[in-house]
């Protein structure tokens, strides 16, 4: 099966589930990032990390309540390491640094922290809480690092239930420009 066909199965199979606290699933809520990348003009490599940024949540095995069971599924390093055999670092980075990002602006955007919702900011005591100033630094010095604070503002946004979106099918261009040895 080619890969973007199973990337589509993978949704169809595991994206049903609510997303982690929010009133929408996991698919609804990748389409809605993959959506506003796209309405951002960004490049399909960052249309398809936004698209993909979540999708340790579907590979691993840990259930859907692994948050409340105060567990940190690690699920940006579950995803970057897949995509990172499929895809080039426009895409695997993004999505390694998407958690990262989280914790990067909590430190430096004072109101931040204040816009998360209340399952975002959960998982984010889980994830380690906002950076230090060392921890910031590093981050900075992340070749995506600008990449990932996009897709995080995305992601963020990315809950509203109900929202018309195009479906998977229609980010099928933007994967298969992204795959190794095409882009």
């Amino acid at each position: 099966m080619p890969l973007v066909d199973a990337v589509f199965r993978l949704f169809a199979e595991r994206g049903s589930g609510l997303y982690f606290g929010e009133a929408v699933t996991e698919t609804e809520h990748a389409l809605q990032t993959a959506h506003l990348a796209e309405a951002a003009d960004a490049a399909p490599p960052l249309v398809a990390a936004a698209l993909l940024h979540d999708v340790g949540h579907l590979l691993h095995t840990l259930g859907e309540d692994v948050a409340e069971r105060g567990i940190d599924g690690r699920h940006e390093d579950i995803g970057a390491a897949w995509l990172a055999k499929h895809f080039g670092p426009a895409v695997a980075d993004p999505v390694r640094l998407h958690v990262a990002a989280k914790r990067y602006l909590c430190a430096a955007e004072s109101d931040y922290l204040g816009g998360l919702s209340p399952a975002s900011r959960r998982s984010l005591e889980l994830q380690g809480g906002p950076f230090t100033s060392d921890e910031q630094a590093a981050f900075r010095a992340e070749p995506h690092w600008q990449a990932a604070l996009a897709l995080r503002r995305w992601d963020d946004a990315a809950k509203v239930p109900g929202l018309a979106v195009p479906g998977v099918e229609h980010y099928r261009p933007h994967l298969e420009a992204a795959l190794k040895g095409t882009a």
